[in-house]
Formats: structure tokens, sequence, C-alpha cells
């Protein structure tokens, strides 16, 4: 899933979170939750109890800020360390970088290939590290870690351009671009839409006059009017079919199109961020509106896949299943920023924790991972 943040929306500098960063322009972090307000509503099942703490101490002094930490699967995680006191890394207090391989039992310094910078970044995906380290630029790892490719300037490096797939926004005209390898090539046929807010390739294959594609493309946004706006593409982009979205409660002001689990489903984000985003399922050339009886009247929404979508709200963790709202005894609260990594990983992390659902669905093991420092 790409997307694109609504203008005017300033550049944010990357503090030090223990939460997951979402793809995109990649220095655009995404939001830290704010907390969910309160409603009367029945409580919750209580928590599920953590099945493993994955607890390791690391070779940093006490004066170093909170780290920020990334994972990209079960397995695979980062952790930069960026900042003494709140001021930037120096000479004495250098970045430090620590990879896990084994999901957060054991951790392993990396070279830093710029540890003092005036701000320092990490970005992950699967396959690919990068770090940003102003005003030096990019660098990037295509092994883990063990070694780095150097790109000056502020673009983003073909490298990391290439990891985002091969439809993606062009930052500086909003309009749909495929990846030719070297730059991104606006497609001929753009979606008529009022504004492009993100983009989704499903992740199935089908067979359209004679050739096969992998899809659908889809395009969204949210118009000035406060409405939702989507389009379609079967064959790749050369094509577009505008698909009415049921209308929502409320006005959505960014529409967010994900991928999950072979499944297409579209999030109406409201500008506080806070209220219950509006959501839709896609089935076959069709948008459904999906809402539960009993749903929370403010919280955030993970598609899971198998039409189940993770709900956490001030009441902690929940599911919309079909019309149906479930209570989860998930040690998960409003306060964690809750998604789900490619591998079908959930990685729920605040300032101060770091919790992996492994699993499918619903079905999920918890355990958290502690960085504790010498």
């Amino acid at each position: 899933m790409i997307t694109r943040q609504r203008r005017g929306m300033a550049l944010l500098a990357v503090v030090p979170l223990l939460v997951g960063c979402s793809v995109g322009d990649i220095r655009r972090p995404p939001p830290t939750p704010a907390p969910v307000p309160s409603s009367a509503t029945p409580s919750s099942p209580a928590p599920t109890r953590i099945a493993e703490i994955r607890a390791s101490r690391l070779a940093v002094p006490e004066r170093y800020d909170e780290p920020y930490v990334e994972f990209v699967g079960a397995v695979q995680g980062y952790a930069l360390f960026a900042s003494c006191e709140g001021l930037p890394p120096g000479p004495d207090c250098p970045a430090l970088i620590f990879s896990t391989g084994d999901g957060g039992r054991s951790w392993q310094e990396l070279r830093h290939p710029k540890p003092v910078a005036d701000n320092q970044q990490l970005y992950a995906v699967p396959g690919m590290l990068a770090l940003w380290a102003e005003p030096y630029g990019w660098w990037t790892s295509t092994d883990e870690g063990r070694t780095f490719q150097h790109s000056p300037g502020e673009a983003a490096p073909p490298q990391w351009q290439a990891s985002q797939g091969r439809f993606q926004i062009i930052e500086k005209t909003g309009k749909v671009g495929r990846w030719t390898g070297k730059r991104l090539r606006p497609l001929a046929t753009q979606p008529s839409l009022p504004r492009l807010d993100s983009l989704a390739l499903g992740e199935g294959w089908m067979v359209r006059d004679g050739t096969e594609y992998r899809g659908p493309l889809v395009a969204a946004g949210a118009g000035e009017d406060g409405k939702p706006y989507a389009a379609i593409s079967w064959d790749e982009g050369r094509r577009w079919q505008e698909t009415p979205l049921p209308a929502p409660d409320g006005a959505v002001w960014m529409l967010r199109a994900e991928s999950a689990a072979g499944e297409l489903w579209l999030i109406g984000e409201a500008e506080n961020r806070v209220e219950f985003p509006a959501l839709w399922h896609l089935e076959g050339d069709t948008w459904r509106a999906v809402r539960a009886e009993g749903q929370p009247g403010a919280g955030r929404a993970v598609p899971l896949g198998a039409g189940i979508v993770a709900v956490v709200s001030s009441r902690g963790a929940g599911a919309l299943l079909g019309d149906r709202y479930l209570d989860l005894s998930w040690p998960v609260t409003d306060r964690h920023y809750l998604r789900r990594l490619p591998d079908g990983t959930l990685f729920a992390g605040t300032s101060e924790s770091i919790l992996l659902g492994l699993g499918q669905f619903g079905d999920r093991t918890w355990v958290q991972v502690v960085l504790e420092r010498d």
C-alpha cells in the first residue's frame, strides 16, 4: 500500500519511537496514535497473557534515548539509537544500529555508515534497509546491514524506490506512475479522481482479453467535499473504471487502499484520525460497506484477510467479522500503533513496548520484545 499525505502537511522529523513505519514518502513517518476517547461500551475480555518475553541487553549507554524499532516480519527487525537526551547524535553520542534475525531473541550491532549527522532515520521493508543521515544522503543495504551503498542528495535512492512496487504515486505530480527500473513514469491513462491518496495492487493473477495481469490495481482518494472516490484498473493501469462507494456516515479526510491476504480494502479516515474509520471491502468489482452493531465510535482498523478487520480502541482489541463486532483478549491497547507486516505478523508498538502477534487472522500468539541498555 502506498499513501500520499494531504497537501499542506509539513514533512516531520522522525523522533525515536517504538512504532513501525509505513511505506510511502520515505521521509514521512506514520502518525503517532492519539489516545482514543472512552465511550460507554461493554468491557472487553481480560487481556491474553503474553506467551513469551524476549529480553536482550544491548551495549548502549544509558544516556541514549529510546530507540526507533522496525520489524519487517516475524523474525527480521532493526533498532536505531539516534539521540541522546533529546539531542541529535554527535561525536560523543554516535548513532547505533542493531539487527535481529530471530524475532528479537538476540540482537547484533551493525556498523553505521554515517553515525554522526543532524538527523538520523531508519526505514525497512523485506530485503531492504535504508538509512537517512541528513545532510549527507542515503545508505541502502540488501544484505541486512552487512554492507551499504551511499546515495547522496535528498531524493530517495533507486534501490529503495524499486522496493515500493511497480505502481507508485509520483509525489511531485500526484499521478499514478509505473517504476521502469530507473524512474517513475506516469501512466498514459490516469484515474479520474479529485485527489489521489493511495494505491493498492491485488495479490492475485487474472486473465482478461487473453492477457494475464496482476491485480486489480485500486486508486483511492478523498475529495475536498469529504466524499470518498475510488477507481479500479483490471489491466495494470491501461484503463480505469470509476467504482461508486456507499456513502459513509461522516466526512472522509484521507482514503487508504490496502491489500491484505488477497483482499482489497478501503479505509476512510476522519480528519482527527480518532473517529472510527469508514470501511469498504471489494467483492468482485463492487465495494461493500462494512459496519457492525456494537463497534466502537472511535478507534483504528487493520484488515487481516478472510473478511476480518482488527480494531484497536479504548476497549482494547476487537474484530469486525461481516456485520458482527467481537471483543478480543489481545494484550493491545489504544496506545499501540497496530499494523500488519508483509508476512502477516502483527506489529503493535508504543514508546515503551513492542508486541508481535504471531499466527493468522484473529488467532494470535503474542510475544513482547524488550531492549535493555547497559
